[in-house]
């Protein structure tokens, strides 16, 4: 059989993308001013009484946050670290991971499995 030629003068791949200049800009973007640090707009409450109020009770929730993060750790270190899972991790690699020593580790392990086990 025979294939058709393409015929004299033509390529036979396509032809190469245009290159298109960019637009000129008309005019200069805006700089961008830095704004000042805001924390949950504690910084714009006048009245001492009610910074202490507001602040006290974003120190509370913080406090809490910070304690419901920590179960969650140790319940992750737990399930790592469980002898019937045969990719569990040892200790030292679960300390390495969550920079916190061996013995420390080994605390929230036992934390953990007293977590899942609902006695915490």
């Amino acid at each position: 059989m025979c294939e058709p030629k393409p015929a004299p003068g033509t390529r036979e791949s396509s032809p190469a993308p245009r290159r298109l200049k960019p637009a000129p800009l008309l005019f200069e973007p805006p700089e961008v001013v830095a704004e000042a640090e805001h924390f949950f707009d504690l910084e714009t409450i006048e009245d001492p009484r009610e910074l202490l109020a507001r602040s006290t009770e974003l120190a509370l929730a913080f406090r809490a946050a910070a304690d419901r993060a920590v179960e969650f750790q140790a319940v992750a270190a737990a399930r790592l670290a469980d002898p019937r899972h045969f990719d569990r991790l040892p200790t030292s690699v679960i300390a390495q991971r969550a920079e916190w020593s061996e013995d420390y580790a080994k605390k929230m392990i036992e934390f953990g499995r007293d977590l899942l086990r609902g006695e915490a």
